[in-house]
């Protein structure tokens, strides 16, 4: 997959927030090094998404309690961070995450690697059309449509407009030109945050809700949810390669992860206090649209999922080129893989339309896989720990043991609630 990308084009995109994993396989560019304040950024461009619309529904999933394991799962997912570095310190061939499962594991730790970051593309890029016909409903309340003698929900027309919307872009396979839209991400979320603190401060929303101390049954669903927030590890190995002096990564993580828990947890608490446990999936939902305030937050949560969704899907389009014979690489086939991809998210978001639902099993199943259990797990493997009693270890197995009770009850929580809401 990575001969067949321009070295330049990943250079200037390799540092946006939810395509992380999409170009996370690509070598890093050697023609340059990036100094600590522009790693930050960078990082903090990974690690800052579309966690930060659901962050109150798992407050409100969980209870104010809840709010704790917010800063647990940060903590947890900064030190496999952390992990990710000494495996790679281990190693200077290393390039990408993959390279890190195949040092551990062999082919079948590439695969697995693998696997799970194209997954987890393929859902978040599902999640983006569920994002977008979810906040297009609300702004455009058309209701059902007779389509060819068919009745189709506003929800899905939109899911459907914006795929065909998104389906041209994807076939200009212009990432340089995306880069310089998708770059904005930081200060996206900043316009969305200051936006809703707005709505509720000065626009008559205001903080009234308090809350639910604790929810038990709902502490998986907010864990998963919170994980999710932080799943910008497959991203980790490349930013390490940019830097120029790579002794600082440790203080470049400490600092993204501080500025990303604040942002995240103020606005679960700016959420929750507004809207209690009637929080919607996307707390731009909830939001009055008659407001300037809301309208910019939605405007700017409907425009950036649309470079982001290109990024994260062409990595598994190269991926699935990369398996044709090479005669059947062609213009041709380059059209026709790319809108089978678009189209099979389209049918998963048509079939499973539930953002909080979604995100919350990419969360529990592939967020804490891919952040948590394979960083330990290789830790382990590469430095050879895992057979000597120290506190590190120690450390290492209880992070794991709890990341596979997290992952395991929480993809039972969700797969629940996908099958509840579809039946």
């Amino acid at each position: 997959m990575e001969e067949k990308h321009n070295n330049n084009s990943y250079h200037e995109l390799r540092f946006t927030k939810d395509e992380d994993k999409a170009i996370a396989t690509a070598p890093p560019t050697t023609d340059s090094k990036m100094s600590f304040f522009h790693t930050c950024f960078n990082g903090l461009n990974a690690i800052s998404g579309i966690g930060i619309l659901s962050v109150p529904l798992a407050l409100a999933s969980g209870g104010w309690l809840s709010l704790f394991l917010l800063f647990v799962v940060a903590a947890v997912t900064f030190y496999t961070g952390l992990l990710i570095k000494n495996c790679m310190d281990k190693n200077s061939n290393i390039r990408t995450y993959a390279d890190i499962g195949e040092l551990a594991f062999g082919k079948i730790g590439r695969l697995i690697v693998t696997i799970s970051m194209y997954a987890e593309l393929f859902l978040v890029a599902t999640g983006f059309l569920i994002l977008e016909g979810d906040n297009l409903s609300n702004l455009f309340p058309i209701g059902k449509l007779q389509v060819a003698g068919l009745e189709i929900g506003q929800k899905h027309f939109f899911i459907v407009m914006v795929a065909l919307v998104i389906l041209p872009i994807v076939w200009m396979n212009n990432l340089s030109l995306l880069s310089y839209i998708s770059a904005s991400g930081v200060f996206a979320t900043a316009i969305i945050i200051l936006s809703i603190l707005w709505t509720a401060t000065f626009d008559g929303v205001g903080f009234h809700q308090k809350g639910t101390l604790v929810h038990w049954n709902g502490i998986p669903t907010a864990v998963s949810l919170y994980t999710f927030c932080f799943c910008a590890h497959p991203l980790f190995p490349t930013i390490y390669n940019s830097m120029g002096n790579k002794h600082q990564f440790s203080n470049v993580l400490l600092v993204c992860f501080i500025i990303a828990t604040v942002g995240y947890a103020s606005m679960a608490m700016i959420g929750y206090t507004m809207f209690g446990g009637g929080v919607e999936s996307q707390v731009t939902l909830n939001l009055p649209l008659d407001k300037i305030s809301s309208r910019i937050a939605i405007y700017t949560t409907l425009v950036n999922p649309i470079s982001k969704y290109v990024l994260m899907t062409t990595p598994i389009t190269n991926a699935l080129k990369d398996l044709l014979p090479r005669g059947y690489n062609s213009k041709v086939t380059d059209i026709i893989v790319s809108a089978i991809l678009v189209m099979s998210t389209v049918i998963v978001a048509l079939a499973v339309p539930f953002f909080g639902y979604l995100m919350s099993l990419v969360g529990a199943l592939l967020s804490v896989t891919a952040s948590i259990l394979l960083p330990c797990l290789c830790y382990l493997k590469i430095s050879c720990n895992y057979n000597k009693f120290r506190f590190e270890t120690i450390t290492i197995v209880v992070i794991l043991l709890s990341g596979i009770a997290i992952g395991m009850s929480g993809t039972y929580m969700s797969l629940n609630k996908i099958v509840h809401h579809m039946s």
